[in-house]
């Protein structure tokens, strides 16, 4: 759903009408730096100048016009309600916590993972200013790898991490797989453990062929895989964008269950020249089971299996709307999920599974109504968590860098910061641009360092000190909107973004938090 500006004027925060704000409009752009009325924005060397409480001098605040470029009118917590003078750090610094990594799009995989959700900025803990006006401790840096466990390599320059949990099942089935292995080759003694931890790993081996099926296809229609985890219930393919046409939400669903197969059908071919009751026979038909039970249990008609995502790319063809095919297969999912919940157990308790039908509850049946709830609560969180991501991907284009950015006013280096901050209420702005004297952007005033700043210790502290400097992947178009927004804003984390025309002209400074509040009030909306 693309909720455009209305009239494609800048409005303040998320508000959903533009509504008048205080200050004294603004009548027309002004050049950054070159105030209208003849001001010159430079400090009077006439002036009387007050002193420091350290016995120093330095030049006073130079009353200002007020001037400021075409750009927002902004309201500074993003809720269009202000209507007061810029006060630093009275607004909620962040929104509420919204899950997230910086994933558009669900797993695919062998596992049943959680689904992820668009990473949505929030002021940049990494750096934090100090109370001096000493300027930011640390500049900000480029996000680090993804992490998720032990990295294992990079195939097709995709991460692949090994979580922790993963350790925790190989053990749990070693020592299941073990047993079984008393049973058919008691020879082995204690040797046996070390065939079921390498049955474990291949296993594990094959989960990995399937999320690389994914992972290929997805690389194939140009879509960004973040990394690819083996975790406790299989693995996720982490793929950060979604497919554009239902016909290949189809493909990269598929293949995943049809590279298991293959790999069920290879290990049968290589088993059928093999002796049977030897160490190989019993490995390679362990495989080959472990392989179909992997193809079978994801072509499950339902989110978040890959079943389900065939099922919601058929839908979305049927119907030409994609929330549609999502909601048919989450509900679709849940119940599974009740199935799962109710039908593991009973089949297995009368021997529908291979095993020996009881009458009696031991602790087999308890076993397997734990590991059918396990199963259950994951399909059922999955399900849900893929509605909650639709209903995410619909609303991601409302957020709009024009819509968002903050009116700002361009000050020189040398301006102290009580004078920015009253020309800045004069000209009903909140947000603070340093410029060279030709009207060149160079950094940008953070509302935490402003904070920081006791006010009387304001006019002799220069903005300058207070300021981050302005990098490539700080500076974002005003056009930006949706993934294209976030995107931005995730590879520089940073707490304020220069916000330009494609002209190069200053348009404004999106504030970090104000994108966040945004994203949860638009998520807050009904579909």
């Amino acid at each position: 759903m693309d909720v455009s500006g209305g009239s494609g004027q800048p409005r303040s925060g998320s508000d959903e009408s533009a509504e008048p704000h205080a200050g004294p409009p603004v009548t027309g752009p002004a050049r950054p730096g070159r105030p209208p009325n003849g001001g010159t924005g430079h400090p009077d060397p006439h002036a009387r100048q007050a002193p420091d409480p350290d016995g120093t001098e330095q030049a006073p605040a130079t009353p200002g016009d007020g001037s400021t470029e075409k750009g927002p009118h902004d309201s500074g917590t993003g809720d269009g309600t202000d209507s007061g003078p810029y006060v630093p750090g009275t607004g909620p610094e962040t929104g509420p916590y919204v899950p997230g990594d910086g994933t558009d799009s669900g797993p695919y995989g062998s596992g049943t993972g959680t689904e992820k959700g668009p990473y949505v900025p929030g002021p940049d803990p990494r750096t934090h200013a100090r109370s001096d006006g000493g300027g930011p401790e640390r500049p900000p840096r480029r996000p680090r790898e993804p992490g998720g466990g032990l990295l294992m390599g990079r195939p097709f320059g995709v991460p692949v991490y090994v979580a922790p949990s993963w350790f925790l099942v190989a053990a749990l089935i070693t020592w299941v797989f073990g047993g079984q292995l008393d049973r058919v080759l008691p020879e082995l003694g204690a040797a046996r453990y070390l065939v079921s931890l390498f049955f474990a790993v291949a296993f594990y081996a094959s989960v990995l062929v399937h999320e690389l099926a994914h992972t290929v296809a997805a690389l194939r229609f140009r879509l960004p895989v973040r990394r690819i985890q083996l975790q406790f219930f299989g693995g996720v393919s982490e793929i950060e964008k979604e497919a554009e046409t239902p016909g290949r939400e189809f493909v990269l669903a598929f293949v995943g269950p049809l590279l298991s197969l293959v790999l069920a059908g290879v290990f049968y071919l290589a088993l059928l020249p093999v002796e049977p009751g030897t160490v190989p026979g019993v490995l390679l038909a362990g495989l080959m089971i472990s392989n179909l039970i992997v193809a079978v249990f994801n072509l499950l008609p339902g989110l978040p299996l890959d079943g389900g995502r065939m099922l919601r790319a058929v839908v979305w063809k049927i119907t030409g709307k994609p929330m549609s095919g999502t909601v048919a297969a989450a509900w679709v999912g849940r119940a599974l999920a009740i199935a799962v919940l109710i039908g593991l157990p009973l089949l297995t308790q009368a021997g529908a599974l291979g095993s020996d039908a009881v009458d009696n509850v031991g602790m087999d049946t308890v076993m397997d109504a734990l590991l059918a709830a396990i199963l259950a609560a994951i399909i059922w969180t999955g399900a849900g968590n893929s509605l909650r991501m639709a209903r995410l991907r619909e609303h991601l284009p409302e957020l709009r860098a024009r819509n968002l950015t903050r009116r700002a006013v361009p000050v020189e280096t040398d301006t102290p910061l009580s004078e920015a901050l009253r020309r800045a209420n004069a000209a009903g702005a909140r947000a603070l641009v340093v410029v060279d004297p030709e009207g060149t952007p160079l950094s940008l005033v953070r509302e935490a360092a402003i904070v920081g700043v006791p006010e009387h210790r304001r006019p002799w502290v220069a903005v300058s000190g207070l300021a981050q400097d302005l990098t490539d992947g700080m500076r974002v178009s005003a056009e930006l909107a949706g993934e294209e927004l976030l995107d931005a804003l995730r590879a520089t984390p940073a707490t304020e973004y220069l916000v330009t025309e494609d002209t190069g002209e200053i348009y404004g400074v999106l504030s970090a938090a104000d994108v966040e509040r945004a994203f949860v009030k638009a998520m807050a909306r009904p579909s």
